[in-house]
């Protein structure tokens, strides 16, 4: 995508009010990615780029009573189709930009991400500024529902070698961006990065 916010909002902003319905089926998958990043009771955690809050409901569940679960979307249509599904019972919704978080540095436990890296303008910087708000040693989960492939499809593309979710692309943009990944899943049925913020 563009550096343009206003086409990443126009783009969002048209399939706000049906992307639930277009993707009944994904709440197991996220509810598996969430379980893997092993939050902790209390734990505060930002789903960044959070469009209709799918995955709050699971993160909240994953902290507890305790915990904080923030939900960030540049997409003023994407967080209202979240409120009108009831999503910000789990988590404070905020209106930003993850490239200019209105967050302290290390106040989170991790951030988690569901189809986001593909519309980072800037993804070294943009995922440098994710690295800022986590705490060393807190984690990343960079995720889709489906996987590369699967996606490609579904988009009517092919898969190319510069694809920046190919595993070597995407280990050698996150060790620049201040994250060391742990793990790696490409599979038609989910997509999981996982990544630890470097000390």
């Amino acid at each position: 995508m563009s550096d343009d916010h206003t086409h990443v909002q126009e783009f969002f902003t048209a399939r706000a009010a049906d992307w639930d319905a277009r993707f009944p089926d994904d709440g197991p998958a996220y509810a598996s990615a969430v379980a893997e990043l092993a939050l902790h009771e209390g734990a505060r955690v930002l789903d960044a780029g959070c469009g209709t809050g799918r995955a709050l409901t699971p993160l909240r569940t994953a902290v507890g009573p305790s915990g904080v679960v923030l939900g960030a979307d540049l997409t003023p249509a994407m967080l209202e189709a979240a409120v009108r599904a009831g999503r910000d019972r789990d988590g404070l919704l905020l209106l930003a930009d993850v490239a200019a978080l209105p967050l302290h540095s290390e106040s989170l436990d991790a951030v988690f991400a569901a189809g986001l890296v593909a519309h980072l303008p800037q993804p070294a910087q943009n995922l440098r500024e994710l690295a800022r708000v986590v705490r060393p040693g807190g984690t990343l989960a960079l995720f889709h529902p489906i996987g590369r492939a699967a996606l490609a499809a579904r988009q009517g593309r092919q898969i190319t070698p510069d694809d920046l979710r190919a595993e070597p692309n995407l280990r050698a943009l996150l060790a620049r961006s201040g994250w060391r990944m742990t793990s790696y899943v490409d599979e038609d049925a989910r997509f999981l990065a996982l990544s630890v913020r470097e000390g």
